[in-house]
This record gives structure tokens, sequence and C-alpha cells, in this order.
């Protein structure tokens, strides 16, 4: 268990539905971007993770849906936190390569899942120095997946 495994187990004595809120407003405080966006938490275990983000107007782009920026940030959301609560307190983790299909115009909200193996999340606790490749799939309120991405997560320990 580490450090953020810890705080978000604080709140496991809440209703579901208002422990996903107390989440997503702690994870926000923290990461300032994130709660800025308005980006909820919906599910969170060690294998598989889901966040959303309502089509509202500070995330809009000029045709009136979800800027890239911010699905962007959404899909790197999904996969950072995820990697979060698997890593040890001991190491670092490190974006290191991000890529983003669109694959069509998205209507309304938005929800980012991604996934790790049990595998992964072995090498990610127990090897120094690594790197994983980490999927996210990101529909729209239509169920339709309108962006396919990955991102490449590595960690060293902290020095």
């Amino acid at each position: 268990m580490n450090k953020l495994t810890k705080t978000l187990d604080k709140l496991n004595f809440l209703p579901e539905s208002l422990r996903m809120k107390a989440i997503s407003f702690a994870i926000g405080s923290t990461v300032k971007f994130v709660g800025t966006s308005g980006i909820q938490f919906e599910k969170i275990t060690p294998n598989e993770l889901k966040v959303s983000l309502e089509n509202k107007n500070k995330v809009r782009n000029h045709i009136g849906q979800i800027h890239a920026a911010a699905t962007t940030l959404l899909a790197e959301t999904a996969t950072g936190i995820l990697v979060g609560v698997n890593i040890p307190d001991n190491k670092i983790p490190l974006m290191k390569t991000l890529t983003v299909d669109f694959i069509r115009r998205s209507k309304g909200k938005q929800t980012a899942v991604s996934s790790l193996t049990n595998e992964q999340i072995s090498l990610i606790q127990n090897t120094d120095k690594g790197e994983t490749l980490v999927p996210v799939k990101v529909t729209d309120e239509t169920g339709e997946e309108v962006v396919k991405a990955s991102m490449l997560w590595a960690w060293v320990l902290k020095k």
C-alpha cells in the first residue's frame, strides 16, 4: 500500500456515490489541472480506473465539443492515477510517451477506462526501474469509442 492508496482508503467509510465524489475532490485538489477541468473518478481498482468529463463550457472547443487537450488530459489521468495506485512510495512515475488517436468527433460527456494486467502491476511493484504501456479507451455519451490512446509510463527509484 502506498501513500495514494492509504489516502483513498480513508474514504472507504463513505457510501459509494459520496466516496467517488470525495476521491475526485481529493485528487483534484492535489493535481490542480485535474480539479480545474472537472474530471470525475468513477472506479479505482489496482487493475482498472474509470474517469469521466462532462462537456462543460470550460473544457469546450470552438465547435462545442470537449477540446482535444481536455480529452488527452482525461486519458492521461486514467493511466497516471492507475499507475499511481500501484507504484511503491520509493519510486517516481514518469510519462515517456503519449499516443492519442482521435477516431471521431465526440458527443457530450466522455469516459476514459484504463487497465493494467497483473503482470504489469508486478513489474511496477517489483522492479527498481522499468516501463509499461498502459492502454486507455475513451468513449462519449453514446458509448462509441472516440479516442484510442496509450501512455508509456516509466518509473525509477527516488533519489
